[in-house]
């Protein structure tokens, strides 16, 4: 019985990501939604997303214990009609992830309001077989109900433990509006390419954590 308790309890932690990333909105997500992840004490991540209508910069840093504060600069192309945006999040974890329970944080992103400022709660699960799930509710852009589930394939990653090139997270989100769909892939660690199908347009993205 011990056996098989430490058998499941490898495999679970295998599914859980090594390091977060940034999403397209700033805060450490997927595509276009949080998850439960938060950077940990003295991590900051940046990242970068090449978006049809133009690209989004994001910063994000570690204040304090299970605190995450970060910038998401949107720049429009000169033939898009919208505004440039500046979206300054903030993402504390209430409950860390465990073998047996699920991560949970809430947030606030846009907190300035420059352009619809949101409110949120998220919960993530590593499940077994590389599998991990996320759901969460909000208002704004989220519109009441989000949700995820990923996928990490890591040939390496299952004899070292470690989330390395070519390890890749394919996802797939419902962002309270749309489906989006996309691959992450670990270069080295804590650097990642990202590339998909976002509010039906293609995008790609670069990420690194440390």
């Amino acid at each position: 019985m011990k056996k098989t308790i430490l058998a499941a309890a490898v495999v679970l932690l295998a599914a859980a990501p090594a390091y977060a990333a940034p999403s397209v909105n700033g805060s450490t997500g997927l595509i276009n939604t949080p998850t439960a992840d938060v950077l940990q004490e003295g991590q900051f991540s940046l990242g970068y997303y090449h978006l049809k209508e133009g690209g989004v910069g994001a910063l994000n840093l570690n204040l304090a214990k299970n605190l995450e504060l970060g910038v998401a600069g949107f720049r429009y192309d000169s033939d898009v009609s919208k505004d440039n945006e500046t979206l300054v999040n903030f993402k504390y974890s209430l409950l860390s992830e465990t073998v047996l329970t699920p991560g949970l944080a809430v947030g606030v992103e846009d907190i300035g309001n420059d352009a619809k400022r949101t409110h949120y709660a998220a919960a993530s699960k590593a499940l077994p077989f590389g599998f991990r799930l996320h759901a969460g509710v909000g208002d704004g852009r989220y519109d009441g109900v989000f949700a995820a589930i990923e996928k990490t394939i890591s040939p390496i990653g299952a004899v070292t433990g470690n989330n390395i090139f070519p390890a890749t997270t394919l996802i797939a989100e419902w962002d309270g509006d749309r489906m989006n769909y996309g691959a992450r892939m670990a270069i080295v660690p804590g650097l990642k390419i990202d590339a998909g199908w976002r509010h039906s347009e293609t995008y790609i993205g670069l990420s690194y954590t440390y």
